[in-house]
């Protein structure tokens, strides 16, 4: 529509950084029918259902008031004027399997299993906690819609409802081996009470074996400020991290590529920010952002981090290398270029611990060469 040809606009949204930020209808419609295509096929909302007299979720963001249509997540429905919540609470719509530590964790550089922070009292080496594993919750259901989404195979979960696994079974995964449970997916966001029952059985076991166990979640931040809270109530104690996938700054932006809002992540990552003191030896709150090649450059994490640098530029700031997937996939991999001109940016805006992840993954040629 703004007739720029560049190989880092994705052919099949066909809008522009620029026209989703300064708000030309095309590009709005644009990036809603896209979503509207993509989600339609699996059966889900396009946008957060507001259904008069329906009844309400107030779990995340998204305040579904569901009627007749199911929750964004897709996991709730109105049944007999009840809300009845397919998976989330005694039981998840998750898979897991254990991961070898160190793992390919965002916050690997800064964790308890992955360095030295925490050590002794979170960790069981002084450095990567090699010979132990990592207990890995994919979730398969999310509170955002990401065009890019680098896991878009949680649809499938809640097209097939499977696999289903309760509290008290996930939580017995937990082995001597296992130092850590990492909560992702999709999102944990939309199955979040379900993550918290389990973390809280399983280190009541810990707790009786006298051995750590680190409770992470990996999330887009959605959830409400009572649950995050919660949240990081857990992590605070056990020695775990919030790993905030902070996608853009700029809600706009968010919302063409996300399907909503960022309004909430942004206000309870600025709400943790003020426990980072409680318990600076591991940093409880982690934050990354996907480099999407021409819409999460420069200019996006020139916002995103001077975000976090006024709130404390201690938080560590992963930046990672993005795959061509799912409705994105017409566009490159993040370039080498690009991450280091991001990370440069951030550095620039005060943050003082900054990381480049997935480096396996970036080009080492410029755009318009790929």
């Amino acid at each position: 529509m703004c007739k720029d040809n560049s190989k880092i606009i994705s052919k099949n949204l066909g809008v522009c950084y620029d026209c989703i930020i300064n708000e030309r209808s095309e590009a709005i419609s644009r990036a809603n029918n896209l979503h509207k295509r993509c989600r339609q096929k699996y059966n889900l909302p396009v946008f957060p259902p507001e259904e008069k007299n329906g009844v309400a979720c107030n779990w995340c963001q998204n305040n579904c008031k569901v009627l007749e249509q199911k929750s964004y997540c897709g996991l709730m429905k109105n049944i007999d004027g009840k809300k009845e919540r397919f998976a989330g609470i005694n039981k998840g719509l998750a898979s897991w399997y254990y991961d070898p530590l160190p793992t390919n964790c965002v916050a690997d550089w800064v964790c308890p299993a992955g360095s030295s922070c925490g050590y002794p009292t979170y960790s069981t080496n002084e450095g990567p906690e090699y010979g132990y594993k990592n207990l890995a919750v994919f979730y398969g259901s999310c509170t955002f819609d990401c065009l890019f989404c680098q896991n878009s195979q949680y649809k499938d979960y809640l097209l097939n409802k499977s696999p289903i696994i309760k509290k008290e079974d996930l939580a017995a995964k937990v082995r001597d081996d296992v130092s850590c449970i990492c909560y992702f997916g999709g999102d944990p966001s939309s199955q979040v009470i379900h993550s918290i029952l389990t973390s809280q059985i399983a280190l009541k076991k810990a707790q009786k074996k006298n051995k750590i166990l680190c409770i992470c979640w990996e999330t887009n931040g959605s959830t409400n400020e009572k649950i995050m809270n919660k949240m990081a109530s857990i992590a605070l104690k056990s020695g775990g991290c919030i790993k905030f996938d902070l996608k853009t700054y700029s809600e706009k932006l968010n919302i063409a590529l996300c399907g909503v809002s960022n309004k909430q992540t942004i206000k309870n990552f600025r709400n943790l920010s003020s426990l980072i003191d409680e318990r600076p030896e591991v940093p409880l709150l982690v934050a990354s952002t996907l480099l999407v090649p021409g819409y999460v450059d420069v200019k996006e994490v020139d916002k995103v981090s001077k975000f976090i640098a006024d709130l404390n530029p201690e938080i560590p700031y992963r930046l990672l290398g993005f795959y061509p997937h799912y409705l994105m996939n017409d566009l490159p991999r993040t370039s080498l270029k690009h991450a280091k001109r991001c990370k440069i940016i951030a550095k620039k805006n005060g943050l003082k611990n900054i990381s480049i992840g997935n480096t396996n993954l970036l080009l080492n040629k410029e755009y318009q060469d790929a």
